[in-house]
């Protein structure tokens, strides 16, 4: 990425999902959210593109990329189908990295293989019936016994935990307690690395949705499941700190989706305002419309340089918590204030489910709630301001 631009590696890539979005992806749509089934046969060929292996290393089976390629493919994605983007995106930046960024190696080389080839996914078990926001408020316990944690308890929203190919989540977990330095106490939350066959483990009946209907989301119950203590995902105690970090680059990641279903607003709004006729013209030769989308494509724009930026910072080595927190609170506005008004456009046909619009419509409302709420990003970017 140079100042804001593409360098040709990426711009290929960007092409590439692109062109795969368009003529793969885009047309199993409909039928998928309709009946509310995962896409086995896309997810197959994301991974043989190599999409889950974009931002890893190649001596893991990686693309040998980088987050920003990741973000490329998200966006491209997300303009025709954001049940199959955060199916990358959580399988990349909530499954598999946690493991490449806190693993041991022999963590590594035992999950990231299958994980990074889109052979397995992984979930990101952090959500709990209490702890959303307030993801401090674990509940989940662990406790070690004979060479074994032993973790009880429950988690929420879960995606791409129970699938056929759903083979991991890595759980938050109150491992004990810490003393602060002011002496008080407060839970020590870990992360384990829980196979989803390890008895115990259970991936009850998904939610029925108001949006990303082919995306897989269920709530998860550990009763009394053991795992070997090195199943441990980095220092114990460690573990809400680091899932943080994570979700600082999800935001990102996010921020690109949410940027990709904004833009694919534009474009079918575009395409319709040309072709639909009332009154003797096209639609889009009426002001009202016309101005409608120039905001559209103004919003899609800006969240585009927006998660740019935060990317940018995050690739160079500095501090991007605060722009990850724009990119993705401005991309998830962008994204549902895009879809109110593309339905718009479409009249009557706008509120029909084998529309991109309709679909972007039901599917974007999640974005300003998912991976840090909007109030969360507000929260954090106020912070940074001293307030």
């Amino acid at each position: 990425m140079t100042d804001y631009g593409l360098t040709e590696e990426y711009q290929d890539l960007s092409d590439t999902v692109r062109e795969f979005a368009d003529e793969v992806v885009a047309p199993a749509s409909a039928q998928h959210d309709e009946e509310h089934s995962f896409p086995y046969e896309i997810v197959a060929q994301m991974g043989e593109l190599g999409l889950f292996g974009l931002p890893f290393p190649e001596e893991y089976g990686g693309m040998g990329g980088d987050y920003f390629a990741l973000a490329l493919a998200l966006e491209q994605l997300g303009r025709v189908d954001q049940s199959v983007a955060i199916t990358l995106e959580a399988g990349v930046s909530l499954g598999a990295m946690p493991v490449f960024r806190f693993g041991t190696e022999a963590q590594k080389q035992e999950w990231l293989p299958m994980l990074v080839s889109g052979q397995a996914l992984a979930g990101f078990g952090l959500t709990e019936p209490e702890a959303g926001s307030d993801a401090g408020g674990t509940k989940t316990k662990a406790a070690l016994v004979d060479g074994h944690w032993v973790i009880d308890g429950r988690k929420e929203f879960i995606t791409n935990s129970g699938t056929e190919l759903s083979k991991l989540v890595t759980v938050t977990a109150v491992t004990g307690e810490q003393t602060t330095q002011d002496g008080r106490t407060r839970k020590e939350i870990s992360t384990i690395l829980v196979p989803t066959d390890t008895p115990g483990f259970t991936a009850e009946k998904a939610y029925n949705k108001v949006g990303w209907n082919a995306s897989d989301t269920h709530p998860l119950s550990l009763q009394g499941v053991r795992v070997p203590e090195e199943n441990l995902l980095g220092e114990r105690g460690r573990g809400y700190a680091n899932f943080l970090s994570i979700l600082d680059e999800g935001r990102i990641a996010i921020a690109a989706l949410s940027t990709g279903a904004a833009q694919g607003c534009v474009d079918a709004s575009v395409r319709y305002a040309k072709e639909r006729q009332a009154f003797g013209s096209a639609i889009g030769t009426y002001q009202a419309i016309q101005f409608k989308i120039a905001r559209m494509a103004a919003r899609a724009h800006t969240a585009r340089l927006a998660y740019y930026d935060a990317a940018a910072r995050m690739l160079a080595g500095k501090p991007f918590k605060t722009q990850a927190a724009m990119a993705k609170l401005i991309a998830g506005e962008a994204a549902m204030d895009n879809a109110r008004d593309a339905t718009q456009v479409f009249g009557g046909y706008g509120f029909i489910n084998e529309f991109v619009v309709a679909r972007h419509y039901r599917d974007s409302k999640i974005l300003e709630i998912g991976e840090g709420t909007t109030d969360v990003q507000l929260m954090l970017i106020a912070r940074e301001l001293g307030l």
